[in-house]
């Protein structure tokens, strides 16, 4: 048996090769001879719609219908329209009526503000104390030394003046340039006898200042 089918193997095999070359050589004819082409041009071609009206029943002609008599109405009766009552009416008086108005009362006048007016400051009044021209003062004594020597200046005291009127202190303020002259100048014008400061009017102890000048009398 397997001696048999190798037998057949070699026959089927050269059938159906011979059957694949027939195919190829059916299939290269039909391209040459344009068969192929045919067959498109077929299928290619356009397809032709047509629309179909609808068909509308027939409808016979009728005659118009006939016309009906119009009906007539006899015209209405006037209304009955009542004459009206007249009545005159007399005018009625009219008594016055006072109307009265109410008086809005003033605002009382408000009493005047009366302002306190304050008082400038007090400034008190102050008098410096001065030599008492009525009394004798007597000019300081020229020192012999500095009369020899020729010394000469002014000198400025400053002095305190008690509330009796005499020197309680002494300084000197600025120097005549003689230390000999400034202090006889500051001991003979403590001796002397002043007025004493005041402040409104009322005695006080105070400062003041003099000047006295050195001069040589030929």
């Amino acid at each position: 048996m397997a001696t048999a089918v190798q037998q057949r193997g070699p026959l089927g095999r050269g059938v159906a090769f011979g059957l694949v070359v027939l195919l190829h050589v059916v299939v290269i004819y039909a391209l040459v001879t344009g068969l192929a082409r045919r067959l498109m041009e077929v299928v290619r071609r356009p397809i032709e719609t047509r629309i179909i009206e609808e068909s509308k029943p027939v409808v016979p002609d009728l005659p118009p219908p006939a016309r009906l008599p119009t009906p007539k109405f006899d015209a209405p009766p006037p209304p009955y329209i009542p004459l009206p009552e007249v009545r005159i009416q007399q005018p009625q008086r009219q008594t016055p009526v006072a109307i009265s108005t109410p008086v809005k009362p003033e605002a009382p006048t408000p009493p005047p503000v009366l302002r306190t007016v304050e008082a400038p400051p007090h400034v008190p009044v102050h008098t410096p104390p001065v030599i008492d021209a009525a009394r004798d003062c007597e000019k300081p004594e020229y020192p012999p030394a500095a009369r020899r020597l020729r010394e000469t200046g002014i000198v400025v005291l400053r002095i305190l003046v008690g509330v009796d009127g005499s020197v309680v202190s002494s300084e000197i303020l600025s120097s005549s340039g003689s230390k000999r002259l400034d202090e006889a100048a500051r001991q003979g014008l403590s001796l002397c006898q002043f007025r004493p400061g005041k402040v409104d009017g009322k005695p006080e102890q105070a400062w003041t200042t003099l000047r006295y000048a050195w001069k040589l009398e030929d």
